[in-house]
């Protein structure tokens, strides 16, 4: 009996080890890619702050080509501060097409696959959500299609931004309230940014709207009113990169009509009868005050503040954002 016991602990011994080697392997495996990740996402976060430095060189190039341009085609005197780079900049005119001719950013890199690859949302909360939170969070899950929606939990925004960035999630959606109402939504675009961060005000949800009906599966076709100025263009973009491109045949309509620089978001069904076209509420109805973009996303504290709202300066009231 003492040999079988002697030879079952050492059998035991073997597999013990046997497993703490296992289980030490994958470690290691899963450090090596974490590192691996690490120093990809690095290596692109800094190609692509390389890119956004590039972006006004760019563009005062392209205001002096167009000046120039504009000298020559009414035969004026070329203005001093150009003819420098006159001879240059014409050979540069001369070799453009329709296709050359508009300025790349890096805002085209942020969206390359949009319309070739649907987007992916992932929608999660802040830290123990009310439960008028955690409706308004399930009601975005409806709005946004091919959205998933997470408990937020104990995890953090970082560990929230590597999961989504695993899982292949496009944009991760935070949500976020102030004495029990929804009072910001920050919407993060993977793997790189940007991070654009708006004002919740008069959220309605959809029991609260009355006479509103069912809610619709089918993909969303998108209006944008007022967005006339460039960062107007800027927060459409974020946004409408948020749907996938919806059939010609949806009855599905999702609004965003900027007015004074809020913008109020509505959803609506149609039916058609003959020329005459009925439209019924479905909700939620917010409006969204953005105040601040970031080029880098959610867990990116240190990144760079592409624009943010200035409310208190003396022409604040007469300026229009958007």
């Amino acid at each position: 009996k003492a040999t079988v016991s002697v030879l079952n602990w050492g059998r035991g011994c073997c597999v013990e080890q046997h497993r703490a080697a296992r289980l030490g392997a994958r470690s290691a495996r899963q450090a090596t890619h974490t590192r691996a990740m690490l120093r990809k996402y690095a290596r692109m976060r800094k190609e692509y702050l390389s890119a956004k430095s590039e972006d006004r060189k760019r563009e005062f190039v392209h205001d002096r080509k167009m000046q120039l341009k504009e000298a020559l085609d009414n035969k004026e005197q070329i203005p001093k501060h150009l003819r420098t780079f006159a001879r240059a900049d014409k050979e540069r005119l001369e070799l453009e097409d329709d296709e050359t001719r508009e300025v790349k950013t890096h805002i085209d890199d942020e969206y390359a696959l949009a319309g070739v690859e649907d987007p992916k949302v992932l929608i999660t909360t802040s830290h123990a959500p009310s439960q008028k939170l955690t409706t308004f969070a399930k009601e975005m899950r409806l709005v946004v299609p091919n959205s998933q929606r997470m408990n937020r939990g104990s995890s953090g925004v970082p560990e929230i931004i590597e999961q989504a960035r695993t899982a292949k999630f496009t944009d991760v959606i935070f949500v976020h309230e102030q004495r029990g109402e929804p009072s910001e939504l920050v919407v993060s675009h993977l793997p790189l940014g940007p991070t654009v961060h708006f004002g919740i005000h008069g959220a309605v949800m959809r029991h609260d709207i009355e006479g509103c009906g069912p809610m619709s599966q089918q993909l969303p076709h998108l209006v944008f009113e007022n967005f006339t100025t460039k960062l107007g263009d800027r927060f459409k973009n974020v946004l409408k990169h948020l749907f996938p491109v919806p059939k010609e045949d949806s009855k599905r309509v999702v609004t965003f009509d900027n007015h004074n620089d809020y913008i109020s978001f509505r959803q609506h069904t149609f039916t058609k009868t003959g020329k005459d076209v009925t439209l019924t509420e479905i909700g939620p109805r917010f409006e969204l005050r953005p105040y601040l973009i970031r080029l880098g996303t959610a867990d990116m504290k240190e990144a760079e503040k592409e624009w943010q709202l200035a409310p208190y300066t003396n022409t604040a009231k007469r300026r229009k954002l958007m």
